[in-house]
Parts: C-alpha cells; sequence; structure tokens
C-alpha cells in the first residue's frame, strides 16, 4: 500500500486530530506532565491552609528566607524558596498551642504564645517584604500573586488560647487572624476533640462555643472543624451561620482515623457549603503496616515529653524532636505516596463533588508523603491529578479556589 499517497488524501480534520494526538502522547511524559502543571500554577492561586511552620520563626538561628535542605531534619518543610519551587502561593501560618491546664494561668500563658507566633508572622512579612506579605482577604492573596510575591494567611489551631474570653475573638482577629480551629488533641472549653476520650461521652460543642462560633460569624472569622469530634462536628454546622472548613482533614473512608471526616459528613459539610483540605499526616492518609518495635518506641516518646510539639523549651523540644527522628531511623515508617493522597481528593470529589475539597498539608505538624515530604514537591500533587484526567478548571479549584469560595462568603455573611 502507498502510505504516503493514503496519508495526502486523508481529510485536513484527521491529519490534525493524528498531530493533535502524537503531541498529547509526548505531553504524557513524565516531563510533559511537569511542564504542564508549572504552566498552570502560574496562572492559578495555590493555598495550602495548614502549617505548623510558624513555630520556626521563633529559632534565633533559622531564617525562613533562606532556602533550607529538605534532607536535614532541622529545615523544617517550608521556607519562602522552597514555596517557589512547589509552585505554592499562599500558605495559612498556623499559631498553634497545645492544650495545657484550663487554669487563668494556663489561659494566660497561651494567649502569649499564640501572641509571639502570630507577631513572628507578621514580623516576617516586614524582614521578607520583597518575597512575601501579609494576606487577610481573598483579595490581599490575588494581588500579592499579581505582584510576584507569596502570601502569609494567619490561623489559629486550638481555641486554647481564646480561654473563656469571647473578647478575645476580635482580639486575635484584629491582629489577622483568619481561622480558628476550635480545638487540638484534646478536650477544651469550646468543645471535645476528636482523639480525647478522658469522658467516654462524646460532649460536642459546649455553650461557651456556640458563642465562640456566634462571634467568628459576626466577625467574618472562619471556623475550622480539623481535630473536633463527631458530635462538636455536627454541633458547629447546626451552630454556625457561615460555611466551615476541615483545615487539615482527610476522608476516613479511604483511611479509618478519628481525624478524617466520614461520608456523611462530608455531605453535611456540603450542605453547610463548606470545604474539606486534605491532609498530607501519614496516619491519615493510609493505615501504615504493624510495626510494634516502632509503636512501642513512640509510646515511650509520648510518656516522656507528652505532645512534644507543644513543648515550650526549646532545648527540650529539640531533643523530643530528635529522639523522634532516631525512631524514625530504626523503625522506617510505613508512609504514604502521593498517589495515597489523591485518593482522598478521588473519594471527596466521587462523594460529594469537586467544589467541597482542597489542600491542608499540616507541614511541620507531621504533614509529607512520598512524592512530597516538603513544600518544594507540591507541584507533583498537580501532576498526578492531570495524570488522573482532572481538568485545568477543576485542580484550579483544589488548589485555592474552593476555599476562596468559602473564605469571601464567610466575609459576605459578616457585612450582613
Amino acid at each position: 500500500m502507498n502510505y504516503r499517497r493514503l496519508f495526502s488524501i486523508l481529510p485536513a480534520s484527521i491529519v490534525l486530530l493524528a498531530a493533535f494526538s502524537a503531541a498529547s502522547g509526548a505531553d504524557r511524559t513524565a516531563a510533559g506532565v511537569e511542564a504542564r502543571a508549572r504552566a498552570l500554577h502560574k496562572k492559578i492561586l495555590t493555598v495550602d491552609t495548614h502549617c505548623d511552620t510558624a513555630f520556626n520563626l521563633l529559632r534565633p538561628n533559622w531564617k525562613i528566607g533562606d532556602r533550607h535542605d529538605p534532607a536535614k531534619r532541622e529545615s523544617g518543610k517550608i521556607d519562602l524558596p522552597r514555596m517557589k519551587e512547589g509552585g505554592l502561593d499562599a500558605e495559612f501560618f498556623a499559631a498553634f498551642v497545645g492544650q495545657g491546664p484550663r487554669t487563668p494561668e494556663g489561659y494566660a500563658k497561651a494567649k502569649d504564645l499564640a501572641v509571639r507566633i502570630v507577631d513572628a508572622v507578621r514580623k516576617m512579612t516586614v524582614d521578607d517584604s520583597t518575597m512575601i506579605g501579609l494576606a487577610v482577604s481573598p483579595a490581599d492573596a490575588y494581588r500579592l500573586k499579581h505582584e510576584g510575591k507569596l502570601a502569609a494567611f494567619l490561623g489559629m489551631e486550638n481555641g486554647y488560647p481564646i480561654g473563656q474570653d469571647l473578647g478575645l475573638v476580635k482580639f486575635f482577629y484584629d491582629k489577622g487572624v483568619r481561622y480558628i480551629t476550635l480545638c487540638h488533641t484534646s478536650d477544651n472549653d469550646i468543645c471535645d476533640s476528636s482523639t480525647d476520650r478522658q469522658h467516654t461521652e462524646d460532649r460536642g460543642l459546649s455553650e461557651f462555643g456556640r458563642r465562640v462560633v456566634a462571634e467568628c460569624n459576626r466577625l467574618g472569622m472562619i471556623v475550622d472543624i480539623s481535630h473536633v469530634s463527631d458530635k462538636s462536628f455536627y454541633d458547629v454546622l447546626q451552630a454556625t451561620k457561615a460555611p466551615v472548613i476541615a483545615s487539615h482533614s482527610s476522608a476516613r473512608a479511604v483511611c479509618d482515623n478519628p481525624r478524617n471526616l466520614s461520608d456523611d459528613m462530608l455531605r453535611a459539610l456540603k450542605k453547610n457549603g463548606g470545604v474539606i483540605q486534605i491532609c498530607f499526616l501519614g496516619n491519615y492518609v493510609r493505615k501504615p503496616a504493624p510495626n510494634p518495635g516502632r509503636e512501642a518506641a513512640l509510646k515511650a516518646l509520648e510518656a516522656k515529653y507528652g505532645n512534644f510539639r507543644a513543648v515550650r523549651d526549646d532545648a527540650v523540644r529539640d531533643q523530643a524532636m530528635a529522639d523522634y527522628a532516631a525512631i524514625n531511623e530504626k523503625f522506617p515508617e510505613d508512609r504514604p505516596t502521593v498517589k495515597d493522597l489523591v485518593d482522598h481528593i478521588d473519594h471527596v470529589r466521587k462523594t460529594i463533588g469537586i467544589d467541597y475539597v482542597g489542600i491542608g498539608t499540616d507541614f511541620d505538624g507531621g504533614g509529607g508523603v512520598i512524592g512530597c515530604d516538603d513544600v518544594s514537591g507540591m507541584i507533583h500533587v498537580t501532576e498526578e491529578l492531570m495524570r488522573r484526567g482532572y481538568t485545568d478548571k477543576e485542580i484550579a479549584k483544589i488548589w485555592g479556589g474552593n476555599f476562596m469560595r468559602v473564605f469571601k462568603k464567610v466575609q459576605e455573611l459578616r457585612a450582613k
């Protein structure tokens, strides 16, 4: 057969289709997918709604404007150069305060620490103003993106610094905080936690907690239900007049962990108009294979330090982190991958739709998966989404569009 003659008489549309298919085939190579992902990230706003990196800002010899070697434990998972490398535009830096005594002295110390962290983030945006700016609204993030800068948002992880003083919600809002994670790993005055069963009964949202939710609605502060117990979750949805977020949680149907949201909870979140931001912490992404030696060592570590990320003495916390690193070396963690992570996004899209899912890494609070162990690897999540057939429009929603819709709605309802 004369293939040259056959090709010459084919309709032009078929010739063009063949050329397009060949180009698309080339585009499916690793380099091609990465190039497409990076081109998309230049056009869209990418947002991570939770990290604990703000603690590093309190370290005297650690500078977020410097690039730190990801292979070194002391480097942390986020700095500004690596944000650029990973294609991340905006980060919520959480003022995390571990739960302590529910006493006047305890509340005062918690407030002081939260203020120190908030002020450190604000100072960062002054010291490194050529690279990053403070954002307190969606418009700020888009403006900073247009200016070629990164955006720093402020969140508060654990309502403990509020204590029993409702006025402190406005105090922190005025300092730039735009969401409050109502609790952390222990129950507090606002609500019960998903991981604290000192009381066999899940008591949910307290009366004071209902007032906190109402005050958040009034001010335009986003209510974050990551870490809350199941009853607290439903109580919050009953109390709120605005959509809520789960700033760093995943899907319980994919990984059965009380920190994740069940399908019923996902459907309730959709009805509320909120969004779940998929967390990168391994135990929330995929159940690890049994490792008795590791489990025993981690229990001993917890007995020695408690929640070592909440330890306030720098030297003690550094030693705790070193001990944790030694455990990881002796008993390697069975870690999930980017593919496991994207399985959660797939599940949320299938269960409640593409408009209700986003990204909340929990970097420097334990987040990190194989293929995206620090912020410089964020682009690989987009690559995996592209391989699975997600459209550019869908990816833009996941990377910030859905969260910004909620953020704008919370602000609009405040204005009313």
